[in-house]
C-alpha cells in the first residue's frame, strides 16, 4: 500500500507541475514524466492492476458511445488501410529482430517479442512462455509506449495544430443519472463478460462492444464525462511511468538505450506508412498517424478522443494490429527464426 500511495502522490505532483507550466495533456503526460523520474532515482512505487483495468473500461465506453449506423457503414471503406496493418507488423519484425539480436546481443526469443508492437502484458506473457528475458521485454515495451505517447502530442500540435486543451467530454453535472448508470453498467458488465470469454484487451474491448450496442440502439446518448476521462488518463499515465521502478544504470545503458533506438525506427516507419496512405488519399494524415502509431491502445485512444479524431478509424486499426500480433505470434516467430538463421 505504501508503494501505491507514493505512486498516486508522485503522479498528482506531475499533474500539478504540468498545469503550472501549461504543458499539454497534464493528466496523461504529467503522471508519466513524474513517475518515470521517481523510478529513475529509486523511489518505491507500484501499481494496481484492478484499478488500472477499471480505468480502461472508461475508454472502452467512450469509444463505443461514438458508434452510429453511418459510422459502421463507413468502416467498410477502411479495407485498403486495414490491409496495411499486417504488412507494417511484418516490416517491424523484419527490422526489429536483427536490430535487437545482432546489434544488442539479445537472444532470438527476446529479440522477437521485444520487436513486436503488441500490448505490454501480452508480449511479456508470450515472451515468458517462449523463454525470453522478461526484464528486457518489460523495459523495451514500457519505453516504446512511453516514447510514442510523449512524442505524439507534440507532433500533433506542431504539424496539424491539434488542440490538446479540448475537454474530452461534457461535465458530469450535465449528464443525467440514468445515462451515467448505463455507462457504468457497460463498463463493468462488458469488461467481466469479455474477461470470461478470454477476449484480449477485455477491459477496453468488452465495454466498447456493449456500449456500441446501446449507442446503435439509441439508448446510450453520451460519452463518459470529462472527469472520468481525466481519471482514466491519470491512472494510465501513472501505470506507464511506474514500469521503470527498480531500473538500474546497467539496464538503462543496454535495455532502455536499445529501446530508444528502436522507437526512432518505429516512428520513422509510422511516418512512412502514413505518407503513403495520405499520398494515395486513403485517409487523413492525423488519423493515419494515430491509427498506425505503435503505442498502447489505451494511450492512443485517449489522444484520439482529445483531438477529435475519427474514433472508428483509429480503434479499428489498433484492434487489428493487436489481433495480428497476438494470433500471428507463433507463426511469425517460426518464420523469423528460419529467416534469421539463413542470414550471413
Amino acid at each position: 500500500m505504501i508503494g501505491y500511495a507514493s505512486s498516486l502522490a508522485i503522479a498528482a505532483l506531475g499533474v500539478t507541475a504540468f498545469k503550472l507550466l501549461q504543458l499539454p495533456l497534464p493528466f496523461l503526460l504529467g503522471p508519466i514524466v513524474a513517475c518515470l523520474v521517481a523510478a529513475l532515482i529509486g523511489m518505491p512505487m507500484r501499481g494496481n492492476k484492478l484499478i488500472g483495468d477499471a480505468m480502461r473500461t472508461i475508454l472502452g465506453v467512450a469509444v463505443g458511445a461514438t458508434f452510429t449506423t453511418p459510422l459502421l457503414i463507413s468502416m467498410i471503406s477502411m479495407w485498403p488501410t486495414l490491409l496495411m496493418i499486417p504488412v507494417m507488423v511484418i516490416v517491424i519484425g523484419a527490422i526489429g529482430v536483427p536490430y535487437f539480436q545482432r546489434l544488442w546481443g539479445f537472444d532470438f526469443q527476446t529479440s522477437y517479442y521485444a520487436s513486436m508492437p503488441g500490448g505490454f502484458q501480452d508480449m511479456v506473457l508470450f515472451g515468458e512462455e517462449a523463454g525470453a528475458n522478461l526484464r528486457i521485454l518489460s523495459l523495451v515495451h514500457a519505453t516504446r509506449i512511453m516514447v510514442v505517447v510523449v512524442v505524439l502530442p507534440f507532433l500533433l500540435s506542431w504539424v496539424w495544430n491539434a488542440d490538446l486543451s479540448n475537454a474530452p467530454g461534457a461535465p458530469a453535472s450535465t449528464i443525467g443519472l440514468p445515462q451515467l448508470a448505463l455507462m457504468a453498467f457497460c463498463g463493468i458488465a462488458g469488461w467481466q463478460v469479455a474477461l470470461r470469454l478470454g477476449m484480449f484487451g477485455a477491459s477496453i474491448l468488452g465495454p466498447l462492444l456493449l456500449a456500441a450496442i446501446f449507442s446503435l440502439a439509441g439508448i446510450l446518448q453520451y460519452r463518459p464525462p470529462a472527469e472520468a476521462i481525466w481519471a482514466a488518463q491519470f491512472f494510465i499515465g501513472m501505470s506507464v511511468g511506474i514500469k521503470y521502478a527498480g531500473v538500474t544504470m546497467s539496464e538503462i545503458r543496454t535495455c532502455v538505450t536499445a529501446a530508444l533506438g528502436f522507437c526512432v525506427i518505429l516512428l520513422l516507419l509510422t511516418v512512412v506508412f502514413a505518407e503513403v496512405i495520405f499520398w494515395f488519399g486513403l485517409a487523413p494524415a492525423m488519423e493515419t498517424i494515430l491509427a498506425f502509431a505503435p503505442g498502447g491502445q489505451a494511450e492512443l485512444t485517449v489522444l484520439a478522443l482529445i483531438v477529435g479524431a475519427d474514433m472508428a478509424f483509429v480503434v479499428a486499426h489498433h484492434v487489428l494490429r493487436i489481433f495480428v500480433v497476438i494470433l500471428g505470434a507463433p507463426l511469425f516467430a517460426r518464420f523469423f527464426r528460419s529467416w534469421a538463421a539463413k542470414q550471413p
